[in-house]
């Protein structure tokens, strides 16, 4: 197929209404993205068909992606194989980007697609990406769309839990602001050296790219993005459901392929 028509074809997909799910280690995500604009989405711990036929019939679905980092349901995965022209994404799934990974089937889906969506969102640019969750990732792509890895390190909440496992008089704090450097009782002490330690671990790995990419530009997402994106010194782009961006741009890159 010509790149022409491939572009005329991707035009065309982009304006239809497509499902994006995404499993994560604690939730579910599905949305619906309308023009390729995300006009619904929902978070869930459970998935269930009913949802699907629901949203297949309210918004005339045809074409879905699933994506996860843990176990899919097999009823999911086979109601999707009977009701829509799905993709379950995967390390060889054809992606918009050049994957230099060098163990891709052990990539997590979600790095791959937020990649993807900052490449998509600022063509031509130099990337970071830190997703902030259950893990903290950390996901480069250059300015030629070549995805060149990452770091992982816990999460806040991994890191509160790690304290009070791994210790014997430790509590388990609850997940909760604190802007202090100097905590003056235990809860607070181990608040104070949980999130002064991300914040100075990102701005750190922030800098250290830097050096080498003086003009990149810098995204955070993820379920902890607003508890952290104030408090970085460098200058980031908070934006919500880029996983879900990623996983809308290669569902767009794959069936215009068809």
């Amino acid at each position: 197929m010509n790149e022409k028509k491939q572009s005329s074809l991707s035009q065309e997909t982009s304006q239809l209404n497509k499902l994006i799910i995404d499993f994560g280690n604690t939730f579910t995500k599905i949305a619906v993205f309308q023009n390729n604009k995300l006009v619904q989405i929902q978070t869930l711990e459970h998935l269930h068909t009913g949802l699907l036929d629901d949203l297949k019939m309210s918004f005339q679905i045809r074409h879905a992606i699933i994506s996860s980092v843990t176990t899919i349901p097999q009823e999911i995965l086979k109601h999707l194989e009977h009701h829509f022209s799905f993709i379950e994404l995967n390390h060889n799934t054809s992606v918009p980007i050049e994957n230099l990974y060098q163990s891709p089937e052990t990539l997590g889906k979600d790095r791959l697609a937020v990649a993807v969506a900052a490449a998509a969102l600022h063509p031509g640019e130099d990337c970071l990406i830190i997703d902030a969750g259950t893990c903290i990732t950390y996901d480069f792509i250059d300015s030629r769309k070549k995805y060149r890895g990452g770091s992982i390190s816990p999460g806040m909440l991994l890191r509160f839990k790690a304290l009070n496992t791994f210790t014997s008089r430790l509590p388990l704090v609850p997940r909760r602001n604190f802007d202090g450097l100097t905590g003056t009782t235990t809860d607070e002490s181990i608040q104070a050296g949980v999130i002064n330690g991300i914040v100075s671990e990102i701005d750190g790995i922030i800098d250290q790219y830097k050096m080498t990419f003086p003009g990149m530009l810098v995204f955070i997402t993820g379920g902890d993005m607003n508890f952290f994106a104030k408090k970085l010194k460098s200058n980031i782009f908070a934006v919500p459901n880029l996983v879900l961006i990623g996983l809308n741009e290669i569902l767009i890159f794959n069936v215009g392929k068809q």
